[in-house]
């Protein structure tokens, strides 16, 4: 899988200008993403291909947008150093992965890299980059494809009930 590589503090409007807001459409809003940082990301991110980011990736506004942009461009893992908390929740709502990986900052970009999530790590050329493990119920919500997937799929009573 190939990298797009990204600094520390990336906010959402890098990710999706403010001006696409009206647009839900996932792959519409793919044909924006990084317009004005990085314009050939739209136009040359492939499925399967991985943004890595520094510290701080995703803060900025809690719009839903930046992750949608990044799951229509075929991005199923964001690898940074840290993430903006709101950001993370989003992104897994909308199905897309992200890992923290202390040592983020190694990857280069256009490098080809493998991300194991069973197991924990990165292939990076020679070395495994470890990542925070993903808790199962977070998995279970990408497994799912997102948040409003995963509900559709539960069969369950809910969590909470008000009791009497």
């Amino acid at each position: 899988m190939r990298v797009w590589k990204f600094g520390d503090n990336i906010d959402t409007d890098a990710i999706i200008p403010g001006r696409y807001l009206t647009i839900y459409d996932p792959r519409e809003l793919a044909s924006h993403a990084f317009e004005g940082t990085r314009d050939e990301f739209s136009k040359n991110a492939r499925e399967g291909d991985i943004v890595v980011g520094g510290s701080n990736f995703g803060c900025g506004s809690s719009r839903e947008h930046a992750p949608l942009a990044l799951s229509g461009a075929g991005i199923h893992f964001i690898i940074a150093q840290s993430f903006a908390r709101i950001f993370y929740r989003n992104a897994i709502n909308v199905g897309l992965l992200p890992l923290i990986c202390p040592d983020a900052g190694e990857i280069r970009d256009g490098s080809e890299i493998s991300v194991r999530i069973r197991e924990g790590y990165i292939e990076y050329g020679e070395r495994r980059l470890t990542f925070e493990p993903v808790p199962e119920f977070l998995q279970n919500i990408i497994d799912a494809g997102g948040l409003v997937e995963f509900g559709r799929d539960r069969k369950e009573v809910p969590l909470c009930t008000k009791s009497q």
